[in-house]
């Protein structure tokens, strides 16, 4: 099924130096209730935030571009993480459009260090200060919205430690063209399995939201928007109220599409657990409490592989399913 370009996902505005941007303000009010109910409705939004400049972003996708097309594969296959989606993926094929890289931990400057000194003999200083300052930039956003997110449902200062308690970790992305105007899958649809994903892209069309009667959004990008979009995660923190966005990658045309994307990973050993507050009679809990390495590992797993990505969540977790057993892994 083709995508519907007439529906689009909200588009919010977080005006740099404006006084909607501090908390408890009326205006940081209207962001919160504008927050919430693109995450309830659609399971995402495209915000717009000029605080990250133009200048950082073009930078970025200039030195990804040199990783793609410079750095010979067996450099790029040192890229190895035994934790799910951390790897590098590819190369890149008219059987497989995709090539992807991981960083963990990626706001921490060491971290993207020791990746640069894997892809390149000298390590690349600017690669490591670029990189570094974007993902940071980006972090700021995720923290801006999740703050947004608690103080939406009223729940006050106490959920704080939910914001601190992860790691960024960053992959960065190239989509292939392909050879003819055919329209090919570049990524398939899905889920993310972590907390919740900031996405910046070089403009080029390709990303997609499932909307609720099944039809996919085309979405538009601008030189200072981004994408948030709700992982599982926080589906089941917010007992179900915010909406997990199946979102896909459709390339078609002769551009190369590449982005970039900020994933907010809970540290290993947080339990995923709704509060309290977002359970009452009318709106029973929905999900167990769980470890959320192990449902990492058990979305990637042969097991899961035979479940719909939206549907892997209740498999593991759901108290109308059977328990699933929690997965050997090495970390």
């Amino acid at each position: 099924m083709g995508a519907d370009a007439e529906f689009q996902i909200p588009i919010i505005e977080f005006r740099t130096g404006s006084s909607d941007l501090t908390r408890g303000t009326e205006g940081w009010h209207h962001l919160c209730k504008r927050v919430r109910d693109a995450c309830e409705t659609y399971g995402c939004f495209r915000v717009v935030y000029e605080r990250i400049s133009r200048e950082i972003r073009e930078e970025t996708f200039r030195l990804l571009k040199e990783l793609v097309e410079e750095v010979p594969l067996e450099r790029k296959q040192k890229n190895v993480n035994p934790k799910p989606y951390h790897s590098y993926f590819g190369p890149c094929s008219q059987q497989s459009l995709y090539e992807g890289f991981g960083i963990e931990d990626a706001s921490n400057f060491d971290s993207v260090k020791r990746f640069a000194q894997l892809m390149w003999s000298h390590g690349h200083p600017y690669f490591c200060e670029t990189v570094n300052t974007m993902v940071k930039q980006m972090e700021e956003l995720n923290n801006i919205i999740w703050a947004m997110i608690i103080d939406s449902y009223g729940l006050g200062e106490k959920y704080e430690p939910v914001m601190i308690n992860h790691k960024t970790m960053l992959r960065m992305m190239k989509y292939m063209a392909p050879s003819s105007e055919e329209y090919r899958r570049g990524l398939h649809a899905h889920t993310d399995k972590l907390a919740s994903t900031i996405i910046c892209d070089d403009q080029t069309p390709g990303l997609e939201i499932e909307g609720k009667d099944g039809r996919w959004i085309k979405l538009s990008s601008s030189p200072t928007s981004f994408v948030f979009v709700v992982g599982d995660p926080l589906m089941v923190w917010s007992n179900g109220r915010m909406k997990a966005a199946k979102h896909r990658v459709m390339m078609t045309g002769d551009k190369d599409r590449y982005s970039i994307a900020t994933f907010t990973v809970p540290v290993d050993g947080t339990v995923i657990k709704t509060p309290p507050e977002f359970v009452d009679e009318q709106r029973p809990p929905l999900f167990k409490d769980f470890d959320f390495t192990d449902f990492l590992f058990f979305s990637f797993s042969e097991q899961a592989k035979l479940i719909d990505s939206a549907d892997q969540i209740y498999a593991f977790a759901s108290l109308s399913s059977p328990q699933i057993p929690a997965q050997n892994h090495a970390l």
